[in-house]
Formats: C-alpha cells, sequence, structure tokens
C-alpha cells in the first residue's frame, strides 16, 4: 500500500512538472525594444506568435468592454523646426526662437486638441502651444504653433512631442516626435 502511494506521488509530480515546463515553453517571455529604448511590460510568444503592449507605440489606443473592440489611432505626422524661415535640427545651447510646423495626414478619426511640447535631456516637459480643432479638421491638417523662445541649458537630446487628444475627457496621447540636439 505505502508502494503505491509513493509511485502515485512520484508520477502526478512528474505530470506537474513536465506541465510546468510545456506551458513555459509554450508562453515565453520576449524583450521588446521600442526605438532603442526597451518596454517594461515586455511582450509574450505564445504558440510561434509574438504578442506585444500596443500601448507601448506612440498612438491613441481606444479600448471598448462593451464589445471587446480595440482601436489604436496612429495618423503620420510630419514635424518642422523653423527659425525663421530656416529649417533646423541641432542648436547650440543658449535662447532661441523657433516654430514648430506639424503636418498630420492619414487621421482616421476626429479629434478635439492637439498639443505640441518640449521635452528636456532630463525629462522636463514644457507644453509650447495647445490648439482646440475645428470639426471639419479631421483626415488632413496643419498646424504651425506661433513663435516660442526655449533656452536650451545645457548639451543633449530635446524631444518635440505631438500630441492628439481624442475627446474633450480624455488625456492627450504622444504620436511623433522629433529630436534635437543641443551642441555646445
Amino acid at each position: 500500500m505505502r508502494w503505491k502511494k509513493i509511485i502515485m506521488s512520484t508520477l502526478v509530480l512528474s505530470l506537474m512538472g513536465g506541465s510546468l515546463l510545456f506551458a513555459d515553453s509554450v508562453n515565453e517571455k520576449v524583450r521588446l525594444w521600442v526605438n532603442g529604448q526597451e518596454v517594461q511590460e515586455g511582450g509574450y510568444n505564445i504558440d510561434g506568435k509574438t504578442y506585444v503592449p500596443i500601448r507601448s507605440f506612440e498612438g491613441i489606443v481606444n479600448w471598448s468592454a462593451s464589445n471587446n473592440q480595440v482601436k489604436f489611432l496612429k495618423p503620420n505626422v510630419h514635424i518642422f523646426l523653423f527659425k525663421g524661415d530656416t529649417i533646423f535640427g541641432n542648436v547650440n545651447k543658449g535662447k532661441l526662437k523657433f516654430n514648430v510646423f506639424s503636418q498630420v495626414d492619414n487621421l482616421a478619426d476626429s479629434v478635439v486638441a492637439v498639443k505640441v511640447a518640449i521635452i528636456d535631456p532630463s525629462g522636463v516637459q514644457k507644453d509650447i502651444q495647445t490648439q482646440e480643432l475645428n470639426s471639419d479638421q479631421k483626415d488632413n491638417f496643419w498646424f504651425r504653433t506661433d513663435d516660442f523662445t526655449y533656452d536650451f541649458k545645457s548639451t543633449g537630446k530635446y524631444t518635440i512631442g505631438f500630441y492628439i487628444k481624442l475627446t474633450k475627457n480624455s488625456e492627450f496621447e504622444l504620436v511623433s516626435q522629433k529630436v534635437i540636439t543641443a551642441l555646445n
């Protein structure tokens, strides 16, 4: 009787261990990198398909629990930086007066507002301009900020971000960005 219990226990533990090993190989965690930065949540490889969190990509995620549907909005946004009539990309340390021109196309849904902001190398964000949009600005529009003076206090990479607000009650979501490098 005692040997039966030992054999049954060994068999049950073997099956459990094998199941855990099999489950681990089917549900494998993968590291996810977006534009050179690792995403904390990562992704999973399940049955030969890789699944990644959609919120890791620049765009607007709209989840509808009522019909189990996810809509991802990612318009084409081209950002140009102007100092007067001259386009630029890198700057020297110090104050600079400039404006941001954004061309938006392939926008599949209407939005209520846009925002342009700058983030310094330490991660501090300053809004450049926010504007509510007319309902007719849906598919394709341009947005140019007023002239803005900014102090590039340190060398490094500054990021200009273009944000969209989908509804009056939603938050602004980053959909595109451009990097400015401040030199000595």
